[in-house]
């Protein structure tokens, strides 16, 4: 409990407790109505009564985001189950693999106190704000804006000062600021006032108000870096992993009151239930035992080098979506592969036989579903696009409906060795992919598909790799 001179006492007070108390017409000009009115009612109250002492943020007005015995009211988003702990009261993590560890409730505006620990001189870690609660498309992160608990780093470009460990506040992964401070190079990134931080085994204390889209870290006890006209203003809660052990204690929140209602895109993502089935580890997977090895993990991606078997998921599913990463990783070859109508058929020339076009071919791959080849969706670098369905495609046996259903409207693929983000829903005999946003297969039917099975990663010769698999099972069609 702190004791602090203002004379309003309570919320709007505790909203500058360890923050340096600025005229409110140095303090409104980059931030909302809303925010501005609440920093100007303290500020008129400390000048109107000085000597006054009241209490504010007393240990009554937080709510503990931590137990000190489990992880309760935490989401392990996509590193490895040993990746964090609850022990001695405090949140251990072992730094490997890099990802994100999150609260189940979002948070829209709010005071969050902490305390972090590196062991490592040259530890790194991070608190993110306002956060997604999955990973960016490629990348073990979310979008958010990150408040950097890092030591031991110090970046400078002609002259510049670029990066600190010192409490540098950033926006990641399409997440939008503006910082309270010109950067140097021109970049949303606030860079601290002052090093305030201490040094390995020694316990940091971290404040972060976050108002309407603006955001203040003070560090152990004076406010350092801010940013404003953040978006999105309203997340998750994400500690982050990434290559060093760290510790972090005494995590409490306040909430505070909510403002004007947001507009959709100012809020991030909702929690749909996605959890995470590959953690930085082949638990949960299966190759075959003589050609086991050639699907490995990289920190937090899953490489192939195209000379192995299938992977195969030890658990079936039956109704599902599925969110899956991958790009290609391999040399491209010339090969000529069919011409592809959008009703799924293929021309034949004159000579009788079917047409085809020569493509630069970076490989073959592709997603089994319920534990069969047939009703595999495919990845490859055919004009078509990824997302169709060969095995359905090309069955003579099946309708005309059925085959122009699982041939792709478009070819959504990004460029070669740029990561794509396939989106797959399976219920019933109905299937619908989403390729970058994109939807190629809409509620196309499957006739005759088992009612459930494994997931696979299909070998087809070709290196591939594959990040932030998530799965999220549906209710019987």
């Amino acid at each position: 409990m702190q004791t602090h001179h203002f004379a309003a006492f309570g919320l709007v007070a505790s909203l500058l407790a360890f923050g340096h108390v600025a005229p409110a017409s140095a303090r409104t000009c980059a931030i909302s109505a809303h925010t501005a009115q609440m920093f100007a009612a303290v500020t008129l109250a400390a000048q109107a009564d000085q000597a006054k002492s009241v209490k504010v943020m007393t240990a009554d007005s937080f709510t503990p985001l931590l137990n000190g015995k489990d992880l309760s009211g935490w989401v392990n988003v996509n590193t490895s189950p040993t990746t964090w702990s609850a022990k001695n009261g405090e949140i251990f993590c072992t730094g490997v693999p890099t990802g994100v560890l999150r609260t189940e409730k979002s948070y829209r505006n709010f005071v969050l106190e902490l305390e972090w620990m590196h062991e490592s001189p040259t530890g790194n870690a991070g608190l993110f704000i306002w956060s997604d609660p999955i990973t960016a498309k490629g990348q073990p992160f979310t979008r958010s804006v990150e408040v950097q608990i890092m030591l031991g780093d110090e970046y400078h470009e002609d002259g510049k000062l670029i990066y600190t460990s010192q409490g540098d506040i950033f926006s990641i992964h399409g997440a939008t600021m503006k910082p309270d401070r010109p950067h140097p190079a021109g970049w949303a990134r606030c860079l601290p006032s002052e090093n305030r931080t201490k040094g390995a085994g020694e316990w940091n204390h971290y404040r972060v108000t976050a108002i309407d889209g603006t955001i203040k870290l003070a560090i152990n006890g004076k406010e350092v870096s801010g940013a404003f006209d953040v978006n999105p203003r309203e997340g998750f809660i994400c500690l982050e992993s990434e290559g060093s052990p760290v510790h972090f204690r005494n995590i409490r929140i306040q909430e505070l009151p909510a403002g004007e209602p947001l507009a959709p895109d100012a809020k991030c993502m909702e929690d749909q239930g996605f959890r995470s089935i590959f953690t930085g580890s082949l638990q949960g997977w299966r190759e075959q035992t003589d050609l086991a090895g050639h699907w490995k993990v990289d920190d937090w991606k899953l490489t192939y080098d195209g000379r192995g078997e299938t992977l195969w998921s030890l658990k079936s599913y039956a109704n599902f979506e599925l969110i899956a990463d991958w790009r290609w990783s391999g040399t491209s070859h010339k090969a000529k592969v069919p011409v592809v109508r959008k009703d799924g058929t293929t021309p034949v020339g004159s000579d009788g036989k079917p047409e085809t076009v020569e493509i630069d071919e970076f490989g073959d791959s592709g997603i089994f579903l319920r534990g069969n080849d047939k009703s595999q969706v495919n990845i490859w670098s055919w004009p078509i696009g990824s997302g169709e369905v060969y095995g359905y495609r090309t069955d003579p046996s099946q309708t005309a409906q059925v085959r122009a259903g699982v041939t792709p409207s478009e070819n959504a693929d990004a460029p070669p060795g740029k990561w794509n983000r396939m989106k797959i829903k399976m219920q019933g005999d109905r299937l619908t992919v989403v390729l970058n946003g994109k939807t190629v297969l809409d509620n196309a039917r499957l006739p005759g598909v088992p009612a459930d099975g494994p997931i696979a990663l299909q070998h087809h010769g070709a290196p591939i790799e594959f990040a932030n698999i998530y799965m999220r099972e549906l209710p019987p069609s």
